[in-house]
């Protein structure tokens, strides 16, 4: 994962039941997390915002890559139209300007 900025566009991993769906999305950061190469940056985008609030059990493994240097990004105008800015608990507000600059620095995997 070196290198590389991960784009979080779901509150979800896939398509389908939406618990399944929060499941795989926790696994996929849980293992990351373990990896001794970490991305450079997540970036949340829609409702991926909503990982990053305490609702999401996710949110707790992006502390943990946050605490290993990793930047933990949200979209502003997604955490604004979802009303998520105050619920925040990891990470801080970004905007497109900044996932921009990141992609032209960095391979960006999509995780939708």
């Amino acid at each position: 994962m070196k290198n590389k900025v991960i784009l979080v566009s779901s509150n979800q991993l896939g398509r389908g039941d939406q618990s399944l769906g929060e499941n795989i999305l926790e696994t996929f950061f849980t293992v990351l997390k373990q990896k001794e190469e970490l991305p450079v940056a997540v970036f949340c985008m829609n409702s991926g915002v909503l990982t990053m609030t305490e609702e999401s059990f996710v949110s707790v493994h992006l502390q943990g890559l946050e605490e290993k240097g990793v930047n933990i990004l949200a979209c502003k105008t997604c955490a604004d139209h979802y009303e998520a800015a105050d619920r925040l608990v990891v990470g801080k507000i970004s905007g497109m300007a900044d996932f921009v600059d990141l992609a032209s620095k960095y391979e960006v995997l999509t995780i939708s």
